[in-house]
This record gives structure tokens, sequence and C-alpha cells, in this order.
């Protein structure tokens, strides 16, 4: 699929073609075959998930300089492509800002939006978030070198995409000290850990863009960081539509301050607090905020999506 400015965008879909289409944002580092529901669960539930990999990473084109507001114009035309006027939009992680980038610049096509365990803008005022306050040493590093030295990030980057170029379950390992038990349990998991290695595997894969594979992916991931601590293009309170967030108690990589800062900026927000989970109870929640999404963009189909 070609976006704007002749970029090729990699796009993949489940569930049945008329199903009520949900476009899903990817996590960071990741791809469009990052964590999903299973197959059967869209089928049955009448869902169409569609999934495309952010400029740099996996089959899509590097766009160089990107803001967070960019996702925006790709959704669209993804929609465009496929013939989808309105639709919903869930993002998870680093996807979660991508997200709300689409309902606040695409008020007359997302009907909804899903944030999973986001992180808050970087430029808010200190004094009402502390943005570094809770989160885990390793993001607190990534962000601050984002912020201050881009090419120590670079290096700190490619050297573990060089790791992950010859083993993708690294990245699960690298993260498993930060992880609350919770996290641990569910990343272990048989079915959750093939799609972390899937999703990592397509993500830093050259073939996927015939790209090298010294640099393929990286720069998707360093595009992602930096896009994060920069101004997103947009403001939060921009968002109309009704949004969902849901959120670990026990998350450390987007720790729950950033959560209640967003629950206060977000007007018509619904929010999800697990207890007892963390970051990637993400995932096995899914399935219910699918629903969410479905029902609320049109509550006359509720029934025939439980």
């Amino acid at each position: 699929m070609v976006a704007e400015g002749g970029r090729g965008l990699a796009v993949e879909s489940w569930g049945p073609e008329d199903g009520y289409p949900i476009l899903y944002l990817h996590g960071m580092p990741g791809s469009r075959r990052g964590p999903r529901p299973l197959v059967n669960h869209l089928y049955n539930s009448g869902l169409r998930l569609i999934a495309y990999d952010r400029p740099g990473y996996g089959g899509s084109g590097r766009l160089e300089g990107r803001s967070v507001s960019h996702a925006a114009a790709d959704v669209a035309s993804i929609a465009d492509a496929l013939g989808i006027e309105t639709f919903s939009v869930m993002g998870r992680s680093g996807g979660g800002p991508h997200a709300m980038a689409c309902a606040a610049l695409l008020p007359d096509r997302v009907q909804n939006v899903a944030i999973l365990v986001s992180l808050a803008p970087f430029d808010v005022d200190p004094a009402e978030l502390d943005w570094f306050g809770g989160m885990t040493p390793s993001n607190i590093h990534a962000f601050t070198l984002a912020a201050e030295d881009h090419g120590s990030l670079h290096e700190e980057l490619l050297q573990r995409h060089s790791a992950l170029n010859s083993d993708p379950q690294q990245m699960i390992r690298s993260l498993v000290p930060e992880m609350s038990p919770g996290d641990r349990r569910i990343v272990w998991e048989t079915g959750v850990r093939r799609m972390l290695v899937q999703n990592f595997d397509a993500a830093f894969d050259p073939d996927e863009a015939d790209a090298d594979a010294r640099d393929h992916g990286l720069q998707g991931w360093f595009d992602d960081v930096v896009s994060l601590v920069k101004p997103w293009g947009f403001q939060v309170s921009d968002i109309e539509v009704p949004a969902l967030l849901w959120q670990g108690e026990l998350d450390t990589f987007s720790p729950m301050d950033h959560f209640y800062w967003l629950a206060d900026h977000i007007k018509n927000a619904t929010t999800m607090l697990a207890l007892d989970t963390a970051h990637f109870g993400a995932i096995p929640a899914m399935p219910r905020i699918l629903r969410w999404l479905a029902n609320t963009a049109n509550p006359a189909g509720a029934a025939s999506r439980r």
C-alpha cells in the first residue's frame, strides 16, 4: 500500500472483511504482527482488525523526522485504500499516542479510540506530571537520550538492534528484569511469547522491505523514541470522540501518573484500571477493549458482538 509521498506501507488485517473496522497502532518497537486477539475471537465478534508497520519498521518506508501526528495521515490513507469511511482506533504502549493523534486529527472518521498503557506528552507542565516518576531505568535512559543526545541514542539502539537480528527473543529477555511478576507470567505464556517474537522479527527483518540488514527497523525505532519527546502535533484536549483509557496499576514502563494525567485531559474518557497487573496485562485485555470499541461506535449492534 502507498502512503502520502509515495512511501510504502505494510498493512495486514484479520477477521471478516465486512466486520466492523478497528485500526490497531502497535507498540514500540513493533510491527503490524504485534500481539492481538485470536482470529476466532474476531470472527465470532464480527470485528476486522487492521494493523500496519509505522514508517521505518517492517515493510513500511521511513519518514525521517516524523512526528506522532503523522500517524493520522497514514491511517487515513489505509482506510481510503480499503474503502473504509469510519472506523475505531486502538493503540497499545508506544502506539497509544499515535492512536490519540488519529482521534484528535480525524474526528469525522474516527468514531472512538482505545488507549492502552500509554505515555502522556513529554512537554506537559512539570507541576502537573513528573514525566519520569515511577518509570523503569531503561525507559528513563532512552527518553533522556532522545531529548538530549540523538547520536548516543542511535548508537545504543543499533547495538540492541544487532542482537535482535540474531535472536528476536532477546528483546523479551532484556525486559524481564524490569517486569512485574504478573507481566513475566503473561509474556512467557506460549501464545503471547510466540506473537511477541513474530512482532519483533517482522519489525527488524530486512526481507520485509528489501533493506540493509544493518539498519532495517532501527530507523522506525529511533524515530518512534524521538517523536515521543517532541511536540506531538496536536493537543490531547483536542480529542472529542469517546475514549477508553486502560491501565495496569503496577505498570512502570508507562507509569500510573501518565494514565491519571490523560484521564484529566481527555474530555470523554472512560477509564479501566486493572489491579494486580502491569504493562503487558493490556494483551489479554484486548478482546474486552475491542468489544467496547464496537459497542460504543454502534450501540445497536452490541448484542451481536458480545
